[in-house]
């Protein structure tokens, strides 16, 4: 298997965090952001939509990495990332749908616009973008935090994909324009899953790495 991602990709971490988490062989495969390798012919007729992760699997393609981190947990027998149990495994997956459509969607949205923009010099901040994040984030981090009051996981009593897929912007907090104060269940869960190996391995080594083809060693 291969997977296709760049350099600190929020999406490809935490399919990296699972790679690693289940010890699977898997080929990474680092493109170039900047470069436009993801625009690239051949990088496009494996994901039409020019973004990352693409995970190759002999002839089989899949891209969103929700998807990939389900097919991934599945690979291998036994494991609890993915449960097989109806219920617990409808948990993981409906804590994955609501961190993509509402409270990521919104975390991404303001961390994309006011940090990453200008870190990376991709244009004006669109303040029309980051109002109404701000508004939906101020919705969903209440419900985020009522939970983890009462759970120490997304799912259960250990680590599953909820969890990677919840904590992928986890290193945005400080900097964003948002009062992440009165959420301390939020800021505990985020510092705690921070210093799980199989995600702080999947951290890039500096911030000017982002992005960015990696050197040779």
């Amino acid at each position: 298997m291969k997977l296709h991602t760049f350099v600190g990709s929020p999406q490809g971490r935490k399919v990296e965090a699972v790679i690693d988490h289940l010890a699977l062989k898997v080929e990474i495969e680092y493109h170039d952001f900047f470069a436009g390798d993801l625009r690239s012919p051949d990088y496009v007729a494996l994901n039409p939509n020019a973004r990352v992760p693409t995970l190759v699997d002999g002839a089989f393609v899949l891209w969103e990495s929700n998807a990939i981190t389900q097919y991934l947990a599945d690979k291998v027998p036994g494991n609890t990332l993915f449960p097989r149990d109806p219920q617990q495994r409808a948990d993981v997956v409906r804590w994955q749908f609501w961190e993509l459509a509402h409270f990521n969607r919104a975390f991404g949205t303001v961390a994309f616009e006011t940090l990453v923009k200008p870190r990376l010099n991709l244009g004006p901040t669109d303040e029309t973008l980051v109002a109404p994040a701000l508004i939906e984030l101020a919705r969903t981090a209440p419900v985020l935090d009522g939970h983890l009051a009462k759970h120490p996981y997304m799912v259960g009593d250990g680590i599953t994909i909820a969890d990677y897929s919840m904590i992928r912007l986890e290193s945005y907090r400080t900097g964003t324009a948002f009062d992440w104060a009165p959420y301390r269940h939020v800021n505990a869960y985020f510092d705690r899953m921070r210093n799980v190996k199989h995600w702080a391995r999947s951290a890039p080594p500096s911030p000017s790495a982002v992005g960015a083809r990696p050197k040779a060693a």
